[in-house]
C-alpha cells in the first residue's frame, strides 16, 4: 500500500482537485487525506482562514511545509477540499435517505435530521463553512457554489412538494431559507446537556417548521 506522498503523487490530478468521495471502498489514502482535512479544519476553526498560515497547517497535519505546498499548493486548496468533501458527503447521504420516503412532511424531517446529524458530529467544520463561505474564489468557489445550489434546490423542492400536496399557499423559498437559518448556526448555541441529541433536536425543529408552514400557510384559492 503506498504512503500518502506516493498516493498523492499518483492520484494528484484525479483526487486532490476534485476532493474525496463517499463512493467506493475507503482506502488508506482516503483515511490519511481525511485526517489531514480534519487537522486543517481545526486550524481554520481556531485561527480563521485569513489568520492561518501554511506553517500552522504543516504543524497540525504532520506534513513538512515543502510537502504541504507540493501536494496541496495553497491553504485555499485545503479549504476547497474541506468544503468539497463536506457538501458532497451530506448531499450523498441525503439523497440515499430520501429514496425510500414519500410523505412530503417526512421528507422535510429527513432533510433536517440528515443535516443536524452530520454537523453536530462535525461542529468545527460547520463553523469553518459558515465563517469562510466567501473565501474561495474563481473556479474553486464556483464548484462549491454549484454543490450548494444543488443542496438548496433539494430543500426548495421539498417545500414545493409539501405546498402542492397540502394545497397550501406559502413562499417555498422563504421557508427553505428560514430552515437553513435555523440549522446552520447550531454550533453557536448547541448544548447536548440541554438540547438533546440530533434526533431530539431534529424532531423539535421539524415541529416548529412544519407547524408554522401547515398552520400558517393559507389554503390556496380554488380557481
Amino acid at each position: 500500500m503506498p504512503t500518502l506522498p506516493a498516493a498523492l503523487a499518483s492520484r494528484r490530478q484525479k483526487t486532490v482537485p476534485g476532493g474525496t468521495s463517499s463512493r467506493g471502498p475507503v482506502t488508506r489514502f482516503d483515511r490519511r487525506l481525511g485526517q489531514i482535512l480534519d487537522h486543517a479544519t481545526e486550524v481554520f476553526c481556531l485561527k480563521g482562514y485569513e489568520g492561518a498560515s501554511m506553517r500552522d497547517l504543516s504543524r497540525a497535519t504532520g506534513m513538512s511545509l515543502a510537502g504541504l505546498y507540493y501536494y496541496f499548493e495553497s491553504k485555499e486548496r485545503l479549504l476547497f477540499l474541506i468544503q468539497k468533501h463536506t457538501f458532497t458527503t451530506i448531499l450523498e447521504k441525503l439523497k440515499a435517505r430520501l429514496e425510500d420516503v414519500t410523505d412530503p412532511e417526512q421528507r422535510i424531517r429527513v432533510f433536517i435530521l440528515n443535516h443536524l446529524q452530520y454537523f453536530m458530529s462535525n461542529q468545527q467544520g460547520l463553523k469553518v463553512l459558515s465563517h469562510e463561505d466567501e473565501s474561495l474564489k474563481n473556479s474553486l468557489g464556483s464548484e462549491i457554489a454549484a454543490i450548494k445550489r444543488e443542496y438548496y434546490h433539494i430543500c426548495l423542492g421539498l417545500m414545493e412538494d409539501l405546498r402542492r400536496s397540502r394545497g397550501l399557499d406559502f413562499n417555498a423559498r422563504t421557508a427553505a431559507l428560514s430552515l437553513f437559518g435555523m440549522v446552520n448556526w447550531i454550533y453557536t448555541w448547541y448544548n447536548s446537556r440541554v438540547d438533546g441529541n440530533a434526533e431530539a433536536l431534529a424532531e423539535q425543529m421539524g415541529n416548529i417548521v412544519l407547524n408554522g408552514i401547515v398552520h400558517g400557510g393559507k389554503p390556496r384559492k380554488k380557481s
